[in-house]
């Protein structure tokens, strides 16, 4: 079995692949302490719930844009699987030309998403990722990486409106019964979702007029759903993209 690791600042997604097929799946809080053998019991219990052994598992891939964490799974892969993991980076066979200043600056997560949507689309497309940061990433017609644009995350966001202003609540990311809110709560969630929709619409139309003809948007991340009910750009959601993505780049390398 195939372990796909994607980390991101705030949550880390793993998945099991037999045979091309996603067997399951898990989101996980990222916690930069975490030893290498915390991990792995952690992972083992996710898997034992899943009637899963950890000795099944015999390859590895791993995307990762918390250095910290990075290092703890690659002890972790080495002690408990005996095999050294797979790790996007700028250095790994991508299939894709990355036209970026310096390509060892784009994130790992943002790389896996670009391939994994031109090989789903095989055409110009957006790939629109809401994680910790929202990404927005240009791929041409010829699969080609051409950049993007980064903005700060919903989550961040809706927790800095709470930080700072001291008589403003948390509140749950969901859509408000209306725009025109009768309470605090509901004005805040259509400031936050209906804002951060118009946000997307914006930069996608910005986007289109720079690069020409009608690229393909694809959303993705955890916050993908949520915000699509409310965008006007969006065209396709595709939460499992970078799994999927990890599952393309591992068989291209293993071919090499």
């Amino acid at each position: 079995m195939l372990l796909v690791v994607d980390v991101g600042n705030t949550n880390m997604v793993l998945g099991l692949f037999t045979d091309d097929v996603l067997q399951h799946s898990w989101r996980i809080r990222t916690d930069y302490s975490r030893t290498d053998d915390e991990y792995a019991m952690l992972i083992n219990d996710l898997m034992n719930f899943s009637s899963i052994q950890l000795n099944n598992i015999d390859a590895v891939i791993i995307s990762c844009v918390v250095p910290p964490v990075l290092d703890a799974l690659r002890r972790m892969t080495v002690k408990y699987f005996a095999t050294e993991p797979y790790i996007v980076s700028s250095d790994m066979n991508t299939g894709m030309d990355v036209q970026y200043d310096n390509p060892a600056e784009v994130g790992a997560d943002r790389i896996v998403n670009a391939v994994a949507a031109y090989q789903r689309f095989k055409c110009s497309l957006l790939v629109v990722d809401f994680g910790t940061a929202t990404t927005f990433d240009y791929i041409n017609g010829d699969g080609d990486y051409c950049g993007g644009a980064i903005a700060p995350g919903l989550g961040i966001s809706a927790d800095a409106l709470h930080a700072q202003a001291s008589k403003l609540p948390r509140v749950e990311i969901i859509a408000p019964p209306v725009v025109v809110a009768k309470n605090t709560v509901n004005s805040m969630q259509a400031g936050l979702l209906y804002g951060y929709a118009g946000l997307v619409d914006g930069i996608v139309k910005r986007m289109k007029r720079e690069v020409g003809g009608n690229p393909v948007v694809v959303a993705t991340g955890g916050l993908a759903e949520q915000i699509a009910q409310a965008s006007e750009s969006i065209d396709e959601i595709d939460p499992l993209l970078t799994l999927k993505g990890l599952l393309y780049l591992y068989k291209l390398n293993l071919s090499n």
